[in-house]
């Protein structure tokens, strides 16, 4: 097990050391899992959920993992994650995402994690992504920091957009905005060093919190895809908002982050479609 970062547990209280080091624990046991299958990901069993969305054993046994982790130790929290039944609690709640970026996985390529975040009383207040093939945790408590492996992580401070590299999720199957998406990157392109869509928001978000990349956007995530990341950018000193500034992405799904030095004319170049269309 992985202890808390030293600059993260000398300011947290008990409870919130022991909430920050039962999640790490818990994405840790289940990257472990995950890693096994991944050596035999060859034999797993696919089930299409629907167009460019999988699931197989890895998922729903790394999930498994997680909860009787997370709820063994806290009997009275509700519970939300992408494969399993929500379980409802009146303050706490785990919300995550066994295995974010399956179809990578399922592909062989190494960019893939598992998420875990804790509410409590509607504030996402603990934040870990955890890449078990690079040897990874993204670990943050709301009002203390962020670390990865123990290290202080902060955004960027990249200041112009034309050095600055972005990521985005580009929709698939039959999603209804795709159309939008496209328009968005085709107005960024010109103005920034690049766009990556690499298969895996909560790492997307969690490279936006270490500074390898100046910012992110997507539309339509589910609270798994982003509740860890959500904690991660706001503790390294991300802006984080949504497409719609009225809105935050916690409500609307969608997410629009960048380091400060270059939020402002991010978001005037993703605002201008998403305004007009509102």
């Amino acid at each position: 097990m992985m202890p808390p970062p030293p600059h993260l547990d000398a300011k947290c209280n008990e409870q919130d050391t022991a909430d920050l080091v039962l999640a790490i624990r818990a994405a840790h046991e289940a990257g472990e899992l995950l890693m096994r299958h991944w050596q035999n990901r060859d034999s797993l069993r696919v089930q299409i959920k629907r167009a460019g969305d999988f699931l197989s054993r890895a998922d729903t046994e790394a999930e498994a993992c997680l909860r009787d982790i997370l709820l063994t130790a806290r009997q009275e929290d509700g519970w939300l994650g992408e494969e399993t039944t929500a379980q409802l609690a009146p303050r706490r709640r785990w919300i995550v995402d066994p295995l974010d970026g399956t179809t990578n996985f399922l592909r062989g390529i190494a960019h893939w994690a598992v998420s875990v975040a804790l509410e409590v009383d509607g504030i996402r207040r603990i934040g870990v992504v955890h890449d078990p093939l690079k040897g990874e945790t993204f670990a943050a408590r709301i009002g203390v920091g962020g670390s990865l492996n123990g290290h202080q992580i902060r955004v960027a401070e990249t200041s112009t957009l034309g050095g600055a590299l972005f990521g985005t999720g580009i929709p698939f199957g039959d999603m209804a905005h795709i159309d939008t998406h496209a328009a968005d990157i085709a107005r960024l392109m010109p103005h920034c060093a690049g766009v990556r869509r690499m298969g895996a928001a909560s790492l997307d978000l969690a490279y936006v919190a270490a500074g390898r990349l100046d910012g992110f956007w997507e539309r339509v995530l589910q609270p798994w895809d982003i509740a860890a990341g959500l904690v991660l950018l706001s503790e390294a000193g991300a802006t984080v908002t949504s497409l719609d500034p009225r809105d935050r992405p916690e409500r609307s799904g969608t997410v629009l982050t960048a380091c400060p030095g270059v939020f402002d004319a991010f978001a005037e170049i993703l605002r201008d479609q998403s305004d007009r269309r509102a």
